[in-house]
């Protein structure tokens, strides 16, 4: 019975990872996103179990364990794909402004709502709680935008990454203490650029764990290594994030380091072989975390709250207000086109996450978890309808599953 019961479970994991592989071919075919695919198989998995009389409890500790590695991959990942060029400046520095802007006026405007939504409630709350609804997902957009011409894609991927990296720390900063002041303003300055310092030195340790060191097993040490940083960062109330960041970074623009001792130690040719594997196994990690992530979510999902008017009214004022005020960005401030920037703006796993990691103090009583399932799903299918409208290049079907796929 035992083996009966584990030949299920490793036919049911496998079975998963080929379908969400399935999802990812038949995204570039409709432009559907893989991630809504996932979350719909999530609830029938649900209803399917619920209807079997099966009493399937994931524990909140599982989603939080694939949310944190996948958190961390992410950042990684958008290091890796950061490629810093003098032709790439006017866009990193367009689509930086573009992800600063839009992120804090969008927290600004969802913590006046909620603060409007739910009288009394103290506005850092309400900001808290507006932070992970206001950060663009680049676990979602990635996937989407392997049919644009490459300008549009650039900037996308740039935003979306500069959107995940600022929403973290600044949520980071409201959470990190139950009462904020000029210290630990100076303390988060400060951290900073302990951080970046910190960055220096477990850059080179990694780089020599990838190049230098004989033993094969190099590439998931340097992943625990990293894990092992985040972590102590957050116990040290330190962004390691940014030492994550700067890892990925610095390996994916060696040829920008001008120190010649350092380049003969570590090679140009030897730091880019590294970097492409590196490129590979995190976009294969990263698609098993999002695969298992946006499915447990989905089936922890409740289907009911859908009937609750207060969560679709309050859900669908949020998402109004992001869509004004990126149209408002785009096409007044920035001058840039519409079509399909404007609808590029999903919300997902990093959402899911801080929403998740929201301390106990900071909790609003009365609002309603699932207004995040809906700004995630309406955001997914404004996503689609912007991706469907825009047709520029034939549809690819064949290609590898990794960083676009999922």
């Amino acid at each position: 019975m035992e083996d009966f019961s584990t030949y299920n479970i490793l036919f049911a994991v496998c079975g998963l990872v080929i379908l969400s592989y399935l999802f990812s071919i038949l995204n570039r075919l409709t432009r559907i996103p893989s991630v809504l695919l996932l979350l719909g198989t999530g609830i029938l998995l649900r209803y399917l179990a619920d209807s079997a009389g099966l009493e399937i409890e994931i524990p909140d500790a599982a989603v939080e364990f694939l949310g944190t590695i996948g958190l961390i991959m992410i950042v990684l990942e958008a290091g890796l794909d950061l490629v810093i060029s003098k032709e790439r400046l006017s866009l990193i520095r367009s689509s930086f402004f573009s992800a600063l802007i839009i992120f804090l006026v969008s927290s600004l405007a969802i913590a006046g709502i909620i603060y409007w939504w739910v009288p009394g409630t103290p506005i850092i709350n309400c900001l808290v709680y507006a932070i992970p609804l206001s950060i663009v997902s680049s676990a979602v957009v990635l996937p989407s935008v392997h049919h644009l011409e490459p300008e549009k894609k650039e900037f996308l991927i740039y935003e979306a990454s500069f959107s995940d990296i600022i929403g973290i720390m600044v949520f980071n900063f409201f959470t990190s203490d139950q009462k904020l002041g000029m210290d630990d303003a100076l303390w988060f300055g400060g951290s900073m650029v302990i951080a970046i310092l910190l960055s220096v030195i477990v850059c080179f340790l990694l780089m020599w764990l990838l190049i230098r060191n004989r033993v094969n097993i190099k590439f998931f040490l340097s992943f625990a290594v990293l894990i092992v940083i985040y972590v102590s960062g957050k116990l040290l109330h330190l962004p390691s994030l940014i030492t994550i960041l700067m890892f990925g970074l610095v390996i994916n623009n060696w040829e920008l380091v001008k120190w010649r001792p350092l380049k003969r130690y570590f090679t140009e040719e030897n730091v880019n072989n590294e970097a492409l594997f590196l490129k590979s196994i995190t976009a294969e990690s990263s698609f098993l975390i999002r695969t298992f992530f946006f499915l447990i979510f989905g089936f922890g999902i409740n289907l009911s709250v859908f009937k609750h008017i207060p969560v679709l009214e309050l859900g669908a004022l949020i998402v109004v207000a992001l869509i004004i005020l990126r149209y408002v960005y785009l096409r007044i401030v920035h001058k840039y086109d519409l079509l399909p920037e404007l609808f590029y703006f999903p919300r997902g796993l990093i959402t899911i996450l801080l929403f998740y990691k929201i301390p106990s103090w900071q909790r609003i009583e009365n609002f309603d978890e699932g207004v995040l399932f809906f700004v995630i799903l309406a955001t997914g299918l404004i996503l689609m309808l912007g991706a469907t409208l825009y047709r520029d290049r034939p549809i690819e079907i064949a290609g590898h599953v990794g960083r676009e796929d999922v």
